[in-house]
């Protein structure tokens, strides 16, 4: 994966989890993170949940509900999408991210229609991903 900018406002703990996910094949654990680092000063996993809780506010990483691990975001600005979605495959680890504004539109009239009041959309989609499906088909 590329590497980032680094965000001008991220501490050293910030950075060092950022750098970690960014250079991951795929999601990482927490825990997995505090092992990466614990050459780098890092001792417990509240340094690690901290450092992950700012890179959400700042919107630098997602956290992925279904497995409790966390990525970088490929899109920059992408939360001003009401919606983001991940294409997970479940042999290799890729994670694919995207918005669909006709998902999103269709979800938005299904919650104005409910008068449901969403506090964020998040839609993860788990299966194979082309390259391990053409393998798995070979």
């Amino acid at each position: 994966m590329e590497t980032m900018a680094v965000h001008p406002d991220l501490t050293r703990n910030q950075a060092l989890v950022l750098k970690t996910l960014d250079n991951a094949e795929g999601p990482l654990g927490a825990y997995t993170i505090l092992d990466q680092l614990r050459d780098k000063g890092f001792r417990a996993p509240l340094q690690v949940y901290r450092a992950l809780d700012k890179l959400l506010e700042f919107g630098l990483v997602h956290r992925l509900e279904s497995s409790n691990a966390f990525v970088v975001c490929a899109h920059p600005g992408c939360h001003s999408h009401a919606m983001i979605a991940f294409a997970i495959c479940e042999k290799c680890g890729k994670v694919e991210e995207f918005a669909d504004t006709d998902v999103e539109e269709r979800l938005g009239s299904w919650v104005k229609a409910n008068k449901f009041q969403p506090s964020k959309t998040i839609i993860e989609i788990r299966g194979m991903c082309e390259t391990c499906a053409s393998e798995a088909a070979a």
